[in-house]
Parts: structure tokens; C-alpha cells; sequence
């Protein structure tokens, strides 16, 4: 460790919900000093005027993108939390502007502590989606343009630690996972990697937060329209159905195709996933919780539940936790695995805090050791 050193941190798109929480939970990060805050919308604000609740935190005004004075800020890590098809451009930028070898060649191999992991670059850590997909074809079909920093796609490490920790480890460059993602894949990547269920036939009902949709105006989302209501968005064609696709073919090793429903339900935050999955020959519902209990025995972040303990968002809610169980399916040779998350914390800024503890040979549970919030 440093003596005495602070992580200068910057993040960009602080004025949004996953900018807020980034910024209270690096707060209490004992490493961490937040040096920058961008916010286009809200550029000139104090932080304390676009969220009350930050208001007696010592911080930075927030500013323009375009006032930042690159490499002059002198940042060791930079939260990217901007919108989809933003982030690539803005990150292509500012590597540029810092002269950063990420542009020719991966910069580390291994982190060790503070003082032998950091190169003296900076590192990226990318909240959008504009890094997590590998094929840069995939992103342009699905998201409607093409990528905007192809040279830098296949630098970007996917940060799923719990999966890529090794990888995380050594990268300068991270895509956090999507919310949706993140419990989906928890939950199915060791089954899948293990042989204990089948790759056809996965059916994900996913429930999130209101929060999950962001914090501009929309209709849809005024409180009126989703008090006492219940719908659902992106069917057949969410966003992260490729995302969550790619991940399971890898732990497959064969072509993976799921049918996923997302829904919004009026709760701030918070996310539950019920997935139906078809099992091996001779596996039981039982086996598979026993292999998730052994695969997750030593992470500080996901819990698998005792028996017949229903998995619910009140359970992680404010936390970096997710929590998991397996139930028998009445149908035959079919099981019901249960995970829940917090959308703004393990589904986005925690995780993302958890990548950059990991990237500097920090402990990766520093500052993301908040206890759920209950009621």
C-alpha cells in the first residue's frame, strides 16, 4: 500500500442513480478521494442540490465533460456511469488525451498491492453497456449503431468478479455486467460449467425496480403510471438477452439461447429473478444447490440460502449481496433457482466498486460491506 496515498477518483454521469450510489459508497471507502464529477445537465451544481442526501459530503462541484483537463486532473480510476452508446467515445477520448498504453497493448498482468498493481494510468471502469459485448456486430444489432471504439472491445475485461476475478485483476479496462445480467448469470454459470442442467430451455421472469430505468423523464415512469402496477418492457428483445447469451454459451461451450421477460414493479429498487431450467440426466434440484454452496463457499457477496428460504429483495436491499436458492419444479426433471439483488448496488455501482478494489490489489470487500437495509 501507498503510505498516505488516496485513489483520485473521477465519475463521469454522477447526476444519475447509479452515479449517486457510486458516490455514497466510495464516500466510506477509507482509499478513495472523489476528485471529479461530470454531469451535463447539472453541470455547475453542487452534488448536496441534485441529491439532498449527499449534501454535507465535502465534494467537488459537478462539470461539463468538456471542462475536464485531461491528464491535468492527475485521476488513478474513473467510474464511467454516462448512458448506452456514450461511454466508447468518451473513453477512446480520454485515453487518448492521457497518452494511456491501453490504446496499444494490455497494460498489467496481475495486481498485487496498491503500490505494485497501479501502473500510474488510469483505469476505466465502464457501467454502461457500450464494453460488455464482445462481438462489436452483436452491439451494433442490437444496439442500433455501430461501436464506437472497436480497437478497444477485445482489451475490455467482462466485471462479473465472482467469475472473472483473475481477469479483473490484471485489467486496466472493465464492463460491468448489466443489473438483469448479473443475477442471471450467478446463477446459472456454475450449473451450466458443471454439466447439472441443460442449455436449451432456460426461462428467465426477471422483476426490477423502478430505479432501473433511469432517472430522465419518461412517461412510463412517472409515479402515477407504476403505483400498485405492474408491467413489462423489452419482450423478445431486451438488451441484455445478448449479454446474458454470451456468458452462458462460454460456460456451455455450445450455443445458448434463453427466453427472458423483464418487468417493472414499484419498488425503488431491487431485483428478483425466477429461472426455470431443465436438468441433466440424474441431476436434482438438490444437487444444484449443493454445487452453487461449494462454487460460492469462500465470496463475500453471494449467499446461498438454507433449504425452502424464498430469496427476496428486502434481503440485499442497499447491499453488494445476492442471494440464491433452488427449488424442485413440479414438472419433471426441471428446477426453479431464485436470486435477488440490489439493481444499484451488486447489479451496477457496488460491483463496479468491488472490479476497482480488485484491479488495485485492494481488499475486494473494502467499502462494500454495508448490512440490508430492513424494512
Amino acid at each position: 500500500m501507498l503510505e498516505g496515498k488516496k485513489i483520485r477518483v473521477g465519475i463521469l454521469g454522477a447526476s444519475g442513480y447509479t452515479g449517486a450510489d457510486l458516490v455514497r459508497l466510495l464516500v466510506r471507502h477509507p482509499n478513495v478521494e472523489i476528485a471529479l464529477m461530470t454531469a451535463e445537465r447539472k453541470a455547475g451544481m453542487p452534488i448536496g442540490d441534485v441529491f439532498p442526501h449527499l449534501m454535507d459530503l465535502e465534494l467537488p462541484d459537478l462539470i461539463g465533460l468538456d471542462e475536464v483537463e485531461w491528464p491535468a486532473v492527475e485521476l488513478d480510476v474513473v467510474f464511467c456511469a454516462l448512458p448506452h452508446a456514450t461511454s466508447q467515445e468518451v473513453i477512446k477520448g480520454l485515453l487518448h488525451a492521457t497518452g494511456h498504453s491501453l490504446l496499444d497493448e494490455m497494460i498489467v498482468e496481475t495486481a498485487g498491492d496498491l503500490a505494485s498493481s497501479f501502473s500510474g494510468e488510469v483505469k476505466v471502469i465502464d457501467l454502461s453497456a457500450d464494453f460488455r459485448l464482445r462481438n462489436v456486430e452483436t452491439y451494433g444489432e442490437w444496439y442500433g449503431r455501430e461501436h464506437g471504439a472497436p480497437e478497444l472491445q477485445g482489451k475490455a475485461v467482462y466485471g462479473l468478479p465472482e467469475l472473472y476475478r483473475d481477469a479483473v485483476k490484471g485489467a486496466a479496462l472493465v464492463a460491468c455486467p448489466g443489473c438483469y445480467p448479473t443475477a442471471a448469470l450467478l446463477s446459472l454459470v456454475p450449473l451450466l460449467r458443471g454439466g447439472l442442467i441443460m442449455p436449451e430451455d432456460i426461462i428467465i421472469d426477471a422483476k426490477s425496480g423502478v430505479s432501473g430505468a433511469g432517472r430522465s423523464l419518461k412517461e412510463p415512469n412517472l409515479f402515477v403510471e407504476v403505483s400498485e402496477a405492474m408491467h413489462p418492457y423489452g419482450v423478445g428483445h431486451h438488451r441484455h438477452m445478448p449479454e446474458i447469451e454470451q456468458e452462458l454459451t462460454a460456460a456451455a461451450g455450445t450455443n445458448v439461447s434463453i427466453s427472458f421477460t423483464p418487468h417493472l414493479v414499484p419498488m425503488n429498487r431491487g431485483e428478483l429473478e425466477t429461472i426455470y431450467v431443465k436438468l441433466t440426466d440424474g441431476q436434482t434440484a438438490a444437487d444444484l444447490k449443493s454445487h452453487l454452496e461449494g462454487f460460492y463457499a469462500n465470496e463475500p457477496f453471494v449467499t446461498i440460502l438454507p433449504e425452502k428460504v424464498m430469496p427476496a429483495t428486502r434481503m440485499v436491499r442497499g447491499s453488494n449481496g445476492c442471494v440464491i436458492n433452488v427449488f424442485e419444479d413440479r414438472l419433471e426433471g426441471r428446477a426453479i433457482v431464485i436470486a435477488a439483488i440490489d439493481n444499484l448496488v451488486k447489479g451496477s455501482s457496488g460491483q463496479a466498486i468491488q472490479n476497482m478494489n480488485l484491479m488495485l490489489g485492494l481488499d475486494e470487500k473494502t467499502g462494500l460491506e454495508q448490512v440490508a437495509m430492513f424494512p
